[in-house]
């Protein structure tokens, strides 16, 4: 490995805090702005997915929102450990050790791989069992199977692209993070109606050809990553690694990834569970619900953009003592997310029939939907300030805190909510608990982060009473 070093020490590297010196506002949304498309891009595979299925019928788009939860456990497992790199990966490129990036980035692949492949595994062969545990029935499970055994066996195109985005984005290459995203999301979408209906001399695959789509187009995502981190980034050393080195790498991958991964592992959890409780109410709810979640997706894009830059910003600011400036990116993103929130939500219960008529015709889901539309936005607000705060924990290097404020939502508010709303109140009742979770969640989250920064700002004020250093060292990980 040293030759290969030895070529590239002279690559350019990005300064070490980039993010400290220009005004809050301007940085973060020069951050955020290359994102919108790559975000748009990862939210419209399941749009563009739903929407194709739902001309299938009624059925076949429950048997998707079936397979949702499933989904998002491969995708947050990839994402935590996507996000455990991308942080060491910073930390190496910030202090001018390409080897080390490479090394991690390498290693993160190989992990990355290897747990993607014992999770698809492990979800093929018991793909009946666990649909059956989430409210599958005869009709449903059949499609269920037909879809995930493709998305199963094509499972790494989702993972390592989802793990190479934020690399991209730490090397300074958001736009050409954005760029493989859109490629794909864009052959998707043109793969999709060619699969599932049958054209051009293909033949029709139903739900089948919409897994397969997606599939196909991650694929051609993951080979352009791979050109991008090894032409463009110099990050991929395939050397001749020793066994200690990649179990070093993976312990301290796993060190930052775990509290991601745990706290990202529990919104399938909850997704699951209220699957579980919406299928007690037909096939018409769970598409309803299932159609919902996806443009509800969509719909987060770009705060989401903004989210994707706020980590990094609290970090670098963060490790230059610059907590002035983290108070500001926090009150700012907070400030967005009520205003966005808010649009959201009116747009959402004006054209809750537009958007519904879009997605079926059937005279049992639309009711559903447009109930949906017209009470859960109104806590998109409150939900992305949770979300926020959950971004500037982890910059605070605090992931512990992340996974608490995560846990109280799914397990304290949200399922047991959602039960008790379903159960005495029906669908709008199980909305409205989604609504009260959102609220109170946002609210706790934001009194936990200003508290917390109050406590280092006079932390630090004790410590350095001459003011600020810009020239400290970083500051230890604290766990809690």
């Amino acid at each position: 490995m040293a030759g290969w070093c030895d070529g590239h020490q002279k690559t350019k590297m990005p300064p070490m805090a980039i993010l400290v010196d220009k005004g809050v506002r301007q940085t973060l949304f020069k951050m955020a702005f290359p994102m919108l498309a790559g975000t748009f891009a990862m939210n419209a595979y399941n749009l563009t997915d739903a929407w194709f299925v739902s001309r299938l019928g009624t059925v076949p788009l429950a048997a998707m929102a079936f397979t949702f939860p499933v989904v998002m456990l491969l995708t947050f497992t990839a994402g935590g450990i996507g996000m455990g790199v991308t942080t060491l990966v910073s930390h190496a490129i910030g202090r001018h050790d390409h080897r080390d990036a490479a090394k991690l980035v390498t290693h993160g692949i190989t992990l990355t791989v290897t747990c993607t492949i014992v999770m698809a595994t492990i979800g093929y062969l018991t793909t009946n069992a666990i649909f059956c545990k989430l409210g599958a029935d005869a009709r449903t499970l059949p499609l269920v199977h037909a879809y995930m055994s493709i998305w199963f066996f094509g499972a790494l195109t989702m993972s390592l692209p989802m793990m190479g985005n934020g690399i991209l984005i730490s090397s300074g290459d958001s736009k050409g993070a954005s760029l493989f995203m859109v490629v794909g999301a864009m052959l998707n979408a043109l793969l999709n109606p060619l699969l599932i209906f049958g054209c051009l001399g293909l033949p029709a695959m139903g739900i089948r050809g919409s897994a397969l789509a997606t599939v196909l187009s991650q694929a051609v995502s993951t080979v352009w990553l791979f050109y991008l981190l090894y032409h463009r980034h110099h990050l991929l050393a395939w050397g001749h690694w020793k066994i200690r080195e990649y179990l070093a790498s993976f312990a301290r991958i796993l060190s930052f990834a775990i509290p991601c991964i745990l706290s990202m592992i529990l919104m399938p959890i909850s997704a699951a569970v209220i699957t579980r409780i919406v299928s007690s109410f037909g096939h018409h709810a769970v598409a309803a619900c299932g159609a919902a979640e996806r443009l509800e997706m969509f719909a987060f894009v770009i705060p989401m953009a903004l989210g994707m830059s706020l980590t990094p910003f609290i970090s670098q600011n963060y490790g230059a003592k610059r907590l002035d400036r983290t108070q500001q990116a926090k009150s700012l993103a907070a400030r967005f997310a009520l205003i966005y929130g808010a649009t959201v939500a009116v747009i959402f219960f004006i054209a809750a029939p537009w958007f519904a008529a879009i997605f079926s015709k059937d005279p049992q889901v639309i009711p559903v939907m447009i109930q949906y539309l017209r009470i859960i936005p109104f806590g998109y607000g409150m939900m992305e300030v949770h979300r926020y705060c959950g971004f500037v924990f982890t910059g605070l290097q605090r992931p512990a805190s992340t996974t608490a404020l995560n846990t109280i939502r799914v397990l304290v508010l949200l399922i047991p909510l959602s039960w008790l709303g379903a159960h005495f109140f029906g669908v709008r009742g199980l909305f409205c608990a989604r609504l009260t979770t959102d609220l109170l969640i946002g609210s706790t989250g934001l009194f936990w982060v200003s508290r917390a920064l109050g406590s280092l700002r006079r932390r630090h004020s004790q410590n350095s009473p001459s003011g600020v250093s810009a020239s400290a060292e970083p500051p230890a990980v604290v766990a809690g």
